[in-house]
């Protein structure tokens, strides 16, 4: 299977962002999405939320609860994360993953980039 994210780019402290991950080659409508952020400098994939494959279930880090949200439209095959009130510590690259955690297949990642 593949992932493509997209939607990532340059924002202001406060700004939004909406981030989309396409996917292809599995059954997607089946299959619970997770999406991580790597941090500048980290090697490691931090995990920021996971939305269950009907869609009816999500869960957030607590870091970003009440300002990033998750959905997905299985018709359309697509994930999606929106990101509120974006500060600095948010930056880095947002990858969405396959299954409940950061040790599924990922894509490529988007850059998300948070600086006045």
């Amino acid at each position: 299977g593949q992932l493509v994210e997209s939607g990532g780019g340059l924002v202001q402290p406060g700004g939004s962002l909406r981030l989309s991950c396409t996917a292809s080659g599995f059954s997607f409508g089946t299959t619970a999405m997770t999406w991580g952020r790597q941090a500048p400098g980290k090697t490691e994939i931090e995990w920021v939320s996971w939305i269950y494959s009907d869609g009816r279930k999500t869960d957030y880090t607590d870091a970003v609860k009440g300002r990033f949200t998750t959905s997905r439209h299985n018709t359309k095959n697509q994930v999606y994360l929106q990101l509120n009130d974006l500060r600095a510590e948010d930056s880095g690259i947002c990858y969405c993953l396959r299954g409940l955690n950061v040790f599924g297949t990922r894509g490529e990642g988007t850059q998300v980039t948070v600086s006045s």
